[in-house]
């Protein structure tokens, strides 16, 4: 059940000992799980009405707006409830890291779900037969094989920026980024350390 206004909050299922019940936040674009918290009816309310994501604080007995203090709030797009009313779905867009610690997710970073699948299919292709895979012949010829495409994929976008229309940029930075995963993981290396990397920089500006 979708819940767009306030006057759907008497629909659902709160405890009854205690008025909560459990909120699994979600990329709204991306499909990531951000984070799990606690709404009562009042931060449903507040969620709806101000349109960012606000929860109760079973710690301190009062209702907390994520990144009200750190900046990083919960942008909501949309709040479901589960078929039995007593579970939300909050589909949120994060300014910034949703975790306490830093990261993108309560669960750890991950650079997308689908970069994250890519990833994997990668790595499956390691020890493959070459003669059947063209990521297998390319982790076949190690770092020196996969750094040489790269290369050459680097060329094809500068000249898709320059000269291409957006389609040839977005196409050829497809293969550009294709081929960088598999050179990091020629070297044992993943997209997240590059992120890590990234954040690290970001934050001592």
């Amino acid at each position: 059940m979708k819940i767009e206004s306030t006057d759907a909050i008497d629909e659902v299922a709160f405890g009854a000992a205690d008025g909560l019940l459990p909120a699994i936040v979600q990329h709204a674009d991306t499909g990531a799980v951000l984070m799990l918290a606690w709404m009562n009816r009042d931060a449903l309310r507040a969620t709806l009405t101000g349109r960012r994501v606000v929860f109760f604080s079973r710690s301190r007995a009062q209702l907390w707006e994520k990144g009200a203090t750190s900046g990083n709030t919960l942008d909501l797009a949309a709040v479901h409830a589960d078929c039995d009313r007593d579970a939300l779905l909050v589909l949120a867009r994060p300014r910034g890291p949703v975790c306490h610690l830093g990261t993108k997710t309560c669960f750890g970073d991950e650079p997308s779900p689908f970069l994250a699948k890519l990833e994997n299919v990668i790595a499956d292709r390691v020890g493959a037969d070459p003669a059947g895979s063209y990521t297998a012949r390319l982790l076949a010829g190690g770092p020196h094989r996969s750094a040489q495409k790269v290369g050459e994929e680097a060329v094809e976008v500068a000249i898709a920026a320059t000269a291409g229309n957006d389609a040839e940029v977005v196409a050829e930075s497809a293969d550009l980024l294709f081929h960088l995963i598999v050179l990091l993981r020629s070297r044992g290396l993943s997209l997240t350390q590059v992120i890590a990397e990234l954040e690290a920089r970001h934050q001592q500006r």
